[in-house]
């Protein structure tokens, strides 16, 4: 659907994108996530066209951005952090006008308007100015812009930013009947955001791909992140007597726990080794039970702050 390879941006001596590459697949959501200033915007503007790269090269369904700029648009609906609009206009006069920029057939125009207006819920203010709209319904106009005519691939920068509580779950709840038809590339702070809506997750810094999986996955790909809890029935010098002898551990500390005479182990292996099932007999072996274990999982906001050094959670 997206080819993106090899692309750099440069202003001046600052290299805003440094030679990225990464493939985005039909009919899925994917997040975009990174620091401030990690190149997501960049990237996303020269995805559309908007800025042209100063290395590299953009595909989209097999049409290079700058070479067939007309043929890659047509596939591409994009709403900018800052929607676009034209306070003086209506919503309704703003998506007639988007309509005959993208070139909507005058006998379609009308039922693509109905149905944007139907998804993104904006029939009770279709016919007031946009001035005189709220936060959330100016976004929610932005985003049928973005929307209008269907194509394949929506891209929405920072959707939800400024918005409250309720406008944020009712533009999340668009954004997921969106991915049901179309691929969705979604730019966002908020971890929260990527977890509820997005089935892939790329994430840059300093203008470079630094993890690209699933939200599930991607703490497998951090170091660290295959780590077990396991309460044992033993005194401390015991317990480290055992993981001292154990293969395959990167690390391991022991506590106190409250419980008395059980010590508590943290133990952390390669990223694709599962150290229970060793850990199990060991104990056994040692006549010291296992009263309790448990995988102690990595959060996205754990892995974006691994693999970006950000103390942040909402960058």
């Amino acid at each position: 659907m997206i080819e993106v390879k090899n692309l750099v941006k440069k202003y001046g001596d600052h290299l805003a994108v440094n030679n990225l590459s990464f493939t985005i697949e039909p009919g899925k959501i994917y997040g975009f996530l990174g620091p401030n200033g990690a190149g997501k915007s960049t990237t996303m503007n020269m995805i559309t066209g908007y800025l042209a790269a100063t290395e590299g090269q953009i595909l989209i369904n097999g049409h290079d951005i700058y070479e067939e700029p007309e043929e890659a648009k047509k596939c591409i609906g994009y709403l900018p952090e800052i929607p676009p609009l034209y306070m003086d206009m209506t919503p309704r006069e703003y998506l007639e006008f988007a309509a005959d920029l993208k070139g909507i057939k005058k006998d379609k125009k009308k039922d693509s308007i109905d149905a944007v207006v139907k998804l993104t819920g904006i029939s009770e203010v279709f016919n007031r100015l946009i001035k005189n709209l709220s936060k959330g319904y100016k976004q929610r106009v932005g985003l049928a812009q973005a929307i209008l005519g269907f194509p394949e691939i929506i891209i929405l920068d920072e959707p939800t930013v400024g918005l409250d509580p309720k406008q944020i779950v009712e533009i999340r709840e668009v954004i997921k009947k969106l991915g049901k038809r179309h691929t969705v590339i979604l730019s966002t702070h908020i971890m929260q955001e990527v977890s509820a809506v997005c089935d892939d997750v790329l994430i840059i810094n300093k203008g470079q791909l630094v993890a690209h999986d699933t939200p599930n996955n991607l703490g497998k790909h951090v170091e660290g992140s295959n780590t077990i809890e396991a309460l044992i029935a033993a005194p401390d010098y015991k317990v480290k007597a055992i993981l001292n002898k154990m293969d395959k551990i990167h690390k391991f500390e022991v506590y106190d726990d409250p419980q008395e005479g059980c010590t508590k182990a943290v133990i952390t292996t390669g990223m694709e080794y599962d150290i229970r099932q060793d850990l199990f007999f060991a104990c056994a072996s040692a006549k010291c039970p296992i009263v309790g274990m448990q995988a102690s999982e990595m959060s996205l906001e754990d892995v974006f702050i691994k693999v970006t050094g950000s103390k942040n959670k909402n960058l």
